[in-house]
């Protein structure tokens, strides 16, 4: 029961009618409050100071702080955070952990592992002066340095639909109705959502974004691009015991508990204050409908090189995303009228380094150049901003990202073997100056196989000290959603989770949501699909991984979703 994805249903948390909105007018409206989003206002407010312009510049974020949605790793390479303001240690960025040792696991079982040989390693995953951060500390901080110079930043506010003017240009975005009853129904608490207009609008929504999928759509962004690819990261917080806390340590491992085909690893990084960050990460391409990442992640976690760092520690945090990792091939265009992408909006993560906020960064300083210097030169808004794409080309974000632009593909077509002996040959032997570029225009959803077909797994239950379930895991993401608002998880067709998903596939929602949204529940006309909204921690593989491409994941009440808190 194939479901066209251009078909799918987009727009709005429930509609109110034809209710006005009030408007709020700006210069440039950013809509995202990520690493990307704050850089491209910093840089904004910097410009306008330097120039003596006036120049009005609002950030909605649909958290309900800024830094309550976002989630990494997180190593950070500072180059970008030097540009915007070379003196950042003084000023007191959060980035104060310098990574002091770095290796490479190979896991060859589950007890089984050995570390490659620093020669061996892919020159990109060396983090020779990168630090180990809390990446929602740094945008908390950089939210601060944007309103310091002028910027309007407004949090708890989701932005679920862009606004077009009688030429089809963009001309601001509207935020969502607070309010609104299961049914769609105006309660009590009604509000209407505003309609932020401007000049340009900077799209920051980070992975997947809700309002760049629709944008890529209605202005064919992806013509002769391949899909863009997703990995769907874990991250718990552990607070260890001081004896095994070594600030700056760094492990990245691959190999055990995923299969040969299935490409994926995990983290382990040391930062301050006796905590641990533990990840693990694993492709949205893969092939076995049986597998359940988070499952995935909680196994990953008792082998030795993890358990015994964890082991009688305590975990206080966790949460999960999608992450891009197409590369170079996979990015859209970057301009349309009246608006740019940035970010993980566009998909500008480096796969090969398994980092994405120095690029997303040095993606917004470039969008803020190119949007600030049109505005100085009288421009009125809405065109196509070609200084934007021409700037990124010329600086080293392109630079990486081409020398890098096979890792991702490499590991889909050769397998893990195949595809770590690729990387090795041109990161270390040939320094990303190849002259192939190999393709993946499979997109990740269409790579399941049948479940009669594939192998089963069987997974332990979870022992409580190192691996655990999802509602207790899901808990400590303090995700809160109001349970009487529209359902932000909607079904194109809702006959094809049980009456294809299911019987083709066993109905893989029920396993790779890390949240647990989604069951198949028996009852007495026989199986039902049952979407838990409240549980959702807004990570989006649903709207990625569904087979037909049934899921559609709209912004819920602006502030809904989980307050991660030194993720």
């Amino acid at each position: 029961m194939p479901i066209d994805p251009a078909n799918r249903r987009d727009g709005a948390n429930g509609d109110a009618g034809e209710l006005p909105r009030e408007s709020m007018t700006f210069d440039v409206v950013i809509v995202g409050a990520g690493p990307a989003g704050l850089a491209a206002a910093c840089r904004l407010g910097q410009l306008a100071a330097e120039r003596g312009a006036e120049l009005a510049v609002c950030v909605v974020e649909k958290g309900a702080e800024v830094g309550a949605h976002i989630i990494s790793g997180a190593l950070f390479d500072p180059r970008p955070l030097a540009e915007l303001f070379p003196d950042w240690a003084a000023r007191g960025a959060p980035v104060e952990t310098p990574v002091t040792s770095d290796r490479v696991a190979w896991l060859l079982d589950e007890r089984r592992g050995l570390t490659v040989p620093k020669p061996f390693v892919p020159a990109t995953l060396h983090n020779a002066g990168h630090y180990v951060i809390s990446l929602g500390e740094l945008c908390r901080w950089l939210a601060g340095e944007a309103e310091a110079l002028g910027v309007s930043v407004l949090p708890g506010f989701a932005a679920t639909e862009p606004l077009f003017d009688a030429e089809g240009r963009v001309r601001g975005v509207a935020t969502g109705d607070m309010g609104l009853s299961r049914t769609g129904e105006p309660k009590p608490t009604f509000q209407r959502g505003y309609a932020l207009e401007a000049k340009y609008v900077i799209f920051a929504e980070g992975c997947r974004g809700h309002l760049g999928q629709i944008l890529e759509a209605r202005f064919g962004l992806r013509r002769g691009r391949d899909p863009q690819h997703y990995g769907l990261g874990f991250k718990e917080i552990w607070e260890v015991d001081p004896a095994k806390h070594v600030p700056g340590s760094v492990l990245h491992t691959i190999g055990w508990p995923l299969r040969g085909d299935t490409d994926g690893g995990g983290f382990l990084y040391h930062a301050g204050s006796g905590r641990v960050s533990v990840g693990f990460v694993l492709s949205l391409g893969y092939r076995n409908p049986h597998l359940a990442p988070f499952a995935e992640f909680q196994r990953f976690k008792h082998h030795p090189v993890v358990a015994d760092v964890l082991r009688g520690g305590r975990r206080i945090g966790y949460g999960a995303r999608a992450v891009n990792k197409g590369g170079l091939s996979s990015l859209p265009e970057l301009v349309f009228p009246g608006g740019l992408l940035v970010g993980c909006d566009a998909g500008f993560l480096n796969g090969a380094k398994i980092k994405g906020t120095h690029t997303a960064m040095k993606s917004g300083l470039l969008a803020a150049e190119a949007v600030f210097d049109a505005l100085a030169a009288g421009d009125p808004g809405g065109g196509v901003l070609a200084g934007y794409p021409e700037r990124v080309r010329g600086s080293w974000l392109w630079a990486e990202l081409r020398a890098a632009r096979n890792f991702s593909a490499g590991f889909s077509r050769f397998g893990r073997l195949g595809g770590a002996a690729l990387a090795f040959v041109e990161q270390n032997v040939l320094r990303g100056r190849v002259p192939w570029t190999l393709r993946d225009r499979e997109p990740d959803r269409l790579k399941l196989e049948p479940a009669a077909a594939a192998p089963r797994i069987d997974y332990p239950r979870p022992d409580g000290v190192l691996s655990f379930d999802r509602p207790s895991s899901v808990h400590l993401s303090n995700v809160r959603h109001d349970e009487d608002q529209p359902c932000h998880l909607r079904l194109a067709d809702p006959r094809v989770p049980i009456e294809h998903n299911l019987r083709r596939f066993d109905e893989p929602a029920q396993r790779y949501c890390p949240a647990g949204v989604y069951e198949v529940v028996d009852g007495p006309a026989g199986p039902r699909f049952q979407i838990n909204a409240s549980n959702c921690i807004h990570c989006k593989a649903c709207d990625i991984k569904d087979p037909v491409a049934n899921i559609t994941w709209v912004p819920p009440e602006g502030g809904s979703g989980p307050t991660y808190s030194g993720m």
